[in-house]
């Protein structure tokens, strides 16, 4: 799968040779098991953020590290995920969540794309309860070099991104579970939802190529991407891709950036 991102009719002409996951999670503590049992693309698994997705959390790691390559091959074997599974990712909220997943996988070069716009632009019918698939052994494979930067590296990126909403980035706004507000100073605002259209669909390579541009972003930037804790980030992730461009994350992101107190904060809309 070239793409890294694909529309319903797409899916829906392929769901029986995909593994469709359900990533679906809440920041308000809503339970996104609970969303994927009322109603999921047919056949879907559900994937947990939390666990699957992530190693436990701590404060030099964020809220959400990265899981190390052999726990995450256990927990996708777990839900029947194979090596060779071409696998479709969605969440309801623009694909904020699954870009997680989705990211990931490309990574280890295994077909992986989003649903664009998500569950609330499945064309077909829902199904209700939970999907058991048999679970398969995946070969753990290394996750590759240059995909994730420590924070001092993050810093010495041409281009530092920040994934969240503007308010977020600013220090307007402060999620309760973070130390301080603000942003990590140099970066320059991108929020993930600027990727995306009206209707929660993304926009076209033309318009990214314009949006990223406008923040120092060209085809040969070295670019990291940061956020929260290191999941929306990989939506912007996806996006420059659509645009030929390859970036790095810093997983702690902002969680473990501001429980170091001897780091650098800034505040406002500008990097600086």
């Amino acid at each position: 799968m070239g793409e890294p991102v694909v529309g319903p009719e797409w899916v829906l002409a392929h769901l029986e040779d995909s593994t469709v996951v359900d990533v679906r999670w809440y920041l308000d503590g809503r339970s996104g098991f609970a969303a994927y049992q009322a109603g999921h693309l047919p056949g879907a698994v559900w994937a947990d953020l939390d666990t699957v997705l992530s190693a436990p959390p701590d404060p030099a790691g964020g809220r959400h590290p990265i899981p190390t390559p052999e726990a995450f091959a256990e927990g996708l074997g777990r839900l029947g995920v194979a090596d060779d599974a071409t696998v479709i990712a969605y969440d309801d909220n623009g694909g904020a969540y699954a870009a997680r997943l989705v990211w990931l996988l490309r990574l280890l070069g295994q077909p992986a794309a989003l649903l664009d716009g998500g569950l609330p632009a499945w064309p077909g019918a829902l199904e209700q309860g939970v999907v058991t698939r048999p679970a398969v052994p995946r070969q753990v494979v290394g996750w590759p070099d240059g995909a994730f930067r420590t924070a001092d590296e993050a810093t010495q990126a041409a281009v530092l991104l920040d994934a969240r909403a503007p308010e977020r980035y600013s220090g307007e706004s402060v999620l309760p579970s973070d130390v301080r507000s603000g942003h990590i100073p140099g970066a320059v605002n991108a929020p993930w939802a600027a990727n995306l259209t009206d209707t929660n669909t993304f926009a076209s390579p033309e318009r990214l190529r314009e949006h990223y541009g406008a923040l120092g972003v060209t085809g040969d930037s070295d670019v990291t991407v940061y956020c929260g804790s290191g999941v929306t980030a990989c939506h912007d992730l996806l996006a420059l891709e659509l645009i030929g461009v390859r970036a790095s994350l810093y997983p702690g992101s902002w969680s473990a950036w501001s429980a170091e107190p001897a780091r650098p904060i800034s505040t406002g809309n500008q990097p600086r």
